[in-house]
């Protein structure tokens, strides 16, 4: 009797940990602009009233993306040809009311903002746009490959399972030169 409760107990703390994600999408489109692969994301419904009860709480608050560009192998594990990771941070200071934005790309700093707009802020943690991935020769022509993008936010209001507190997706294409 008491494992069937243990494994309910369980179940319902599952679903109620992914239950606030389930409005959050994510947005991929990979595109080859020249020499380069960049990808754009946008992370819809994502700026909502827990995001914004923490920074306004002055907790820093980071959204990561984790983005892998991988070719199909076909009935073999697929290869990994380029990852990127990028944190963008807002830190809300509650006496001036100006967010700290910050953007680092594979933990170097790419851009820095400080403003009161609280939409630029919800832009800049929700969209990147144009994001180098890596260079065209790299690719074989008229090869599929796909875009997976993770994405996560930190501090957690939601319980602290892994699974739960990221949002997965992707896009493929097909690279013809």
């Amino acid at each position: 009797m008491t494992r069937r409760y243990f494994v309910l107990l369980a179940s319902v703390l599952m679903l109620a940990a992914a239950s606030p994600r389930a409005d959050e999408s994510l947005r991929i489109v990979p595109l080859v602009d020249g020499k380069q692969v960049v990808v754009s994301l946008v992370l819809n419904d994502a700026y909502n009233d827990d995001v914004k009860e923490m920074i306004a709480s002055g907790l820093r608050t980071t959204f990561t993306f984790d983005v892998e560009l991988r070719a199909e192998v076909a009935g073999w594990v697929d290869r990994t040809v380029a990852t990127t990771v990028v944190s963008i941070t807002d830190q809300y200071d509650n006496l001036t009311r100006r967010h700290s934005l910050s953007r680092t790309i594979d933990g170097r700093m790419d851009e820095s903002l400080v403003t009161e707009d609280e939409q630029i802020v919800a832009d800049w943690l929700t969209h990147v746009t144009r994001l180098p991935i890596c260079p065209t020769s790299k690719l074989e022509r008229n090869r599929e490959y796909y875009v997976r993008v993770s994405a996560r936010k930190r501090p957690q209001h939601s319980l602290p399972f892994a699974w739960a507190s990221s949002l997965t997706g992707q896009a493929k294409f097909t690279f013809v030169p």
